[in-house]
C-alpha cells in the first residue's frame, strides 16, 4: 500500500512513499525498545529538555509546517499555523511541568517511609489521524516523552509528510535514536504491532471501529489504551444568552478545521423563544463564510480532507433530508477540482436523523428546539457520544444545571470547548475513554508504583 499525499484543493497526487516492510518494521521496533532502556534512565529535567527544544523548533518553523499541513489535509492556513504554535506551548508546558506531575508522593504512614512513584510503561505506539496532523500527535507525545517513554507513531496514510516532520524535531531536538519514530504503514499492519512484546501501550484518536479494533487487540495481550474518538458536541444558546455573541461562536465551533473536527460543535440546541431568530442569524453568518483556496488567508473554509470523506457526508446530509430535516442552505458538494463541500445548515430533523445520532466531519449544522433548560440538557443527552458540550446563558441556575446535567468529557459554559494542555482532554459514552493533556494525561502511560519500607530502614 502506498502512503500519499494528496492535495485535497485539488486532487493532485504530490508524491507517495513504500509502506514498510514486516522487516523493516522489526527493525524499528527492535530500535524502539533499546531506546526505552536508555531513554527512561536519562534525568528527566534533560529529557524536559529534549521536549522544550521540540517546542523552539515547531515555534521557528509555524509557518512552513502550517504550509505543510494544508497542503496534505487541507484546513486554511492561518489555523495550520496556529496549530504548529499551540504544539510549541504544549511541548512548553510539559518541560516546565513534568517534574511537579511526576514526583514522588508521599503517603504518611506510622513506622514507614512509603510513597508513591510514576515510571515509564516503555513503548507506546500512537494511532493519529489526519484532521489535526502535528497537534494529535504533540499532546501525545510530549508527554509520553517527558514521562520516560518512547514513541512509535503511525499517522493517517494522508499525512506522510507531517508524520516525516515530526519525527525530524524529536531528532533535531536531541532526543536518542529510537525514542520518537515515525512508521510509514498502511492500518492493516497496526495488530501485529500492538501485539508484539516490545509495545506496551498505545494511544488512538480516530472513529469507534478503530477504536474498538485497537482496544480488543490491546486487551487480548493486557495492554493499556487510551481512545479518543468520535464526537456529536452540542451547543445549547438558552432565551439570556449574549445572542450575537453565541451566534458568532457557534459558526467557529462548527467550522473549525472545516469541520473535521470530533470536538466541533455539531448540534445546536437553541431554546424556543429565540430559535427563529437564531437559525436566520446562523445561516446569515454560514452563508458569509468565504470557501476556497485553504493557501488564501482570506479562506473561511477549505476543502475536506478526502473524496471519500466529502461523499460519506453528502450521504449523511441526504439521508438527514430523507428522515425529514430541511436544508436551509447549502447540503451539496462544490463543482470543480478539489474536494469541497458547502456550508450546510438542517433545521427540524427527527431525533432519529443522521444529522443528530452520527458524527458528521464536515460543515453541516442541524438545528433543533428546546423547551426549557431540562430539555436541552435531555436532548444534548440523548447521543452515544460525549466528548464536549457548550452551554450559552446568563442564568445562575441554568450554568449550574449544565455544568453538573450534561454528559461529556469536557462542559464549556459562553465559550466554545477546545483543548488545552492545562485541563484534561477525553469523553465518555462511545467517545473513548482515558485522559490526555494536563497531569491526568501524562500519568496515563505510567506505572504507578507503591513503595513501602519498613522496619528499621524506614527512619
Amino acid at each position: 500500500m502506498a502512503i500519499a499525499t494528496i492535495n485535497p484543493a485539488t486532487g493532485e497526487r504530490l508524491c507517495q512513499y513504500p509502506a514498510l516492510t514486516d522487516r523493516e518494521i522489526d527493525d524499528k521496533l527492535d530500535v524502539a525498545h533499546r531506546a526505552a532502556q536508555s531513554w527512561r534512565e536519562m534525568p528527566l529535567e534533560e529529557r524536559a529538555g529534549v521536549v522544550r527544544r521540540a517546542g523552539e523548533l515547531l515555534e521557528q518553523r509555524a509557518i512552513e509546517y502550517g504550509r505543510l499541513m494544508t497542503l496534505e489535509m487541507g484546513k486554511p492556513i492561518r489555523a495550520a499555523i496556529d496549530e504548529a504554535k499551540k504544539c510549541a506551548t504544549a511541548c512548553r508546558f510539559y518541560a516546565d511541568h513534568a517534574a511537579a506531575f511526576l514526583a514522588d508522593e508521599v503517603i504518611d504512614a506510622k513506622n514507614e517511609r512509603s510513597y508513591v512513584a510514576f515510571e515509564p510503561l516503555g513503548v507506546v505506539l500512537a494511532v493519529m489521524p489526519w484532521n489535526f496532523p502535528f497537534w494529535q500527535v504533540i499532546r501525545f507525545a510530549a508527554p509520553a516523552l517527558a514521562a520516560g517513554n518512547v514513541g512509535l507513531l503511525k499517522h493517517a496514510s494522508n499525512v506522510p509528510q507531517c508524520a516525516l516532520a515530526l519525527e525530524q524535531v524529536f531528532e533535531e531536538a536531541g532526543a536518542p535514536g529510537g525514542a520518537f519514530q515515525t512508521l510509514l504503514i498502511g492500518p492493516e499492519r497496526v495488530a501485529r504491532i500492538l501485539a508484539d512484546d516490545r509495545v506496551a501501550a498505545a494511544t488512538l484518536t480516530g472513529s469507534e471501529a478503530a477504536g474498538s479494533s485497537v482496544a480488543s487487540i490491546a486487551g487480548k495481550h493486557i495492554k493499556r489504551t487510551v481512545l479518543e474518538l468520535g464526537g456529536s458536541d452540542p451547543f445549547i444558546v438558552m432565551a439570556s444568552a449574549d445572542f450575537d455573541t453565541a451566534v458568532k461562536a457557534a459558526v467557529a465551533a462548527r467550522t473549525i478545521n472545516n469541520g473535521q473536527s470530533c470536538i466541533a460543535a455539531k448540534r445546536f440546541i437553541v431554546a424556543e423563544p429565540i430559535a427563529d431568530r437564531f437559525i436566520d442569524a446562523f445561516v446569515d453568518r454560514m452563508r458569509g463564510l468565504v470557501v476556497g483556496d485553504p493557501m488564501d488567508e482570506r479562506t473561511n473554509i477549505g476543502p475536506l480532507a478526502t473524496d471519500q470523506i466529502r461523499r460519506e457526508l453528502h450521504d449523511q446530509v441526504e439521508r438527514a433530508v430523507a428522515s425529514g430535516a430541511k436544508v436551509r442552505l447549502g447540503g451539496r458538494a462544490r463543482d470543480g477540482a478539489g474536494f469541497f463541500y458547502e456550508p450546510t445548515v438542517l433545521t427540524d430533523a427527527p431525533s432519529n436523523s443522521p444529522a443528530l445520532r452520527e458524527e458528521t466531519f464536515g460543515p453541516v449544522a442541524a438545528i433543533v428546539r428546546a423547551r426549557d433548560v431540562d430539555h436541552a440538557i435531555e436532548i444534548a443527552n440523548d447521543s452515544r457520544f460525549g466528548l464536549g458540550a457548550s452551554a450559552w446563558t446568563r442564568d445562575a441556575g441554568e450554568i449550574e444545571r449544565f455544568a453538573r446535567g450534561l454528559a461529556a468529557g469536557t462542559v464549556v459554559i459562553n465559550g466554545m470547548v477546545t483543548s488545552d494542555p492545562r485541563f484534561p482532554f477525553g469523553g465518555v459514552k462511545k467517545s473513548g475513554y482515558g485522559r490526555e493533556l494536563s497531569k491526568f494525561g501524562i500519568r496515563e502511560f505510567v506505572n504507578i508504583k507503591t513503595v513501602r519500607v519498613m522496619g528499621p530502614a524506614a527512619r
